[in-house]
Order: C-alpha cells, then structure tokens, then sequence
C-alpha cells in the first residue's frame, strides 16, 4: 500500500495505471466504506482510497472541528484491505489553484439538505471535480445513504469526464440503522433511538408501499415522530429518484429523512 500525500507522488504513482478505481471518503472509515473499497478491489485494477475532510462542504465551523478523525486506524484497515494507494492530502494541495468560476447548482436542485446546508453541495461537487481531475479514474465508487449528494455528483462528473459513478447499495447495521461517520458522535442511548426511529420508517414504507401518501400523511408522521422520539426533524419527503420530484408514491421514489440528535445531524433514506 503507497501512502501519497501530494500531487508529485500521486503523478508518478499513477503515470500507467488503467482501471483505477477510486473511493473518496473524509475517514473515519466504517463497513459502509469497506463496503465501497471491496467492490472497487474487485472490479479494478488498482484501487484508490482518499481521506480529505473538506472545510468547504461544512457549512457549520463547529461541525467541521468535530467531525470524527482517526487516520490511524482508517490506515491499518486500508493496510489489511490491501489498497493499492492511500491519498492523504493537505487542504493547499487540494486548493492549489483558484477556480475560474463557482460552481453552482441549479434552482430545482436546491431541496433536501441543500435547502438547510447553504453551500454545501456547491463545496462537495468542487471537491470530486478537483479529486477526479487529478486522479482520473475509470470508476468511482459512492453510496446511496447520502443520495442527493450521489444525484448531484454523478450528473456533474459524469457529463464533465470519461470516469464512471457507480452506486453501492447501503450498508445498515443490525437494527437497521445506516452506518455513517456521525453515529461515532453518538452515546449509545441516542444510538438507540435512531435505530427505532429508522425501524419506524421501515414500517412505515412498508405500509404505504403500494399506496398513494398524501403530503398530510407526511406532516403528521414528521411531528409523530419528533415528538415520539424527541429529535428535530429538517424534512421528511418522498422524491423521485430519476430527478428528485415530490412524489405519493414508494414506485421509483424514495422517502428522505434529515433530522438532529443531541445536535448531531442523520440523514437517510428508504
């Protein structure tokens, strides 16, 4: 496993390297991760793994300062998974040159986390564009818990480079509860009540599966939920996953969910 740390040596390490499959992750790594890092293993040639906390997707100082870091024990994983690159770069490395112009994201795009995270997407799509245009792989591997992030950067990589997005299903734990990087800043009673809450919404998809679900039902299951399990809830909406519309029906939509913790933000979808 090479340990590269700037652009010289991600440069010369991949000078003649073809079907590179690549996995962006800020660490922290989990079974949700390994899951993504396995399948690239499989598919590729040579794997790439990225562990860089962006500060420009943190729309919220603190959040980014307590944002979960261990590259430690994210390296001694990547070590027994042997990937064939670890790119650990500094913030200059990544930012080294100015961008011509912003991005942005259109208007109709602005909904679900991007509604309550201003500038959040706008950071996390400069980032994969700077990332896979110094990297230049065949396959990026991204999961479907952060999907309109998945949405997002699959529509501006893929029409910009040749490299492909490829959509890894979630990974839940035992009770159901989609693994992420956050749930390490949880006590284990607040662990808890996210599983039955997501447990709730199983539920829930369950019985609405084939039926139409009235923005009524969705209000009233929202403050059901925020007050049975005493969490702020940002939105609960059932979207198409073709273009993110508001949908009444599970049929070729999801159902999203964001909400807070003991101050620390989940989101998921079903």
């Amino acid at each position: 496993m090479k340990i590269l740390i700037n652009n010289n040596d991600l440069n010369e390490a991949l000078r003649e390297v073809s079907k590179l499959g690549f996995v962006p992750t800020m660490g922290s790594l989990h079974k949700g991760h390994i899951s993504l890092i396995k399948k690239s293993l499989r598919d590729c040639r040579k794997t790439i793994v990225s562990i860089f906390i962006n500060p420009t997707q943190f729309n919220n100082t603190n959040d980014f300062r307590r944002y979960p870091r261990n590259n430690k024990k994210d390296l001694s994983i990547l070590k027994k998974l042997k990937v064939d690159y670890v790119y650990l770069p500094k913030k200059n490395e990544i930012y080294s040159t100015t961008r011509k112009s912003k991005i942005k994201i259109f208007k109709k795009d602005k909904i679900l986390c991007a509604k309550f995270r201003k500038g959040h997407f706008e950071g996390v799509i400069d980032i994969m564009d700077r990332l896979t245009n110094k990297i230049k792989p065949k396959k990026i591997f991204m999961g479907e818990k952060d999907f309109q992030q998945l949405y997002l950067v699959r529509k501006y990589i893929e029409s910009k480079y040749k490299s492909k997005i490829i959509v890894c299903k979630t990974i839940r734990n035992k009770n159901k509860l989609a693994l992420s990087s956050r749930n390490a800043l949880l006590k284990t009673h607040h662990l808890k009540i996210a599983e039955k809450l997501t447990q709730d919404l199983f539920f829930f998809k369950k019985k609405f599966n084939k039926k139409r679900i009235s923005k009524k039902n969705l209000n009233l299951k929202k403050r059901y939920l925020s007050n049975l399990y005493k969490v702020e809830i940002e939105y609960l909406e059932l979207r198409s996953l073709s273009k993110l519309n508001i949908s009444n029906i599970f049929k070729n939509s999801k159902l999203f969910i964001s909400y807070y913790i003991n101050k620390i933000r989940l989101i998921d979808n079903f």
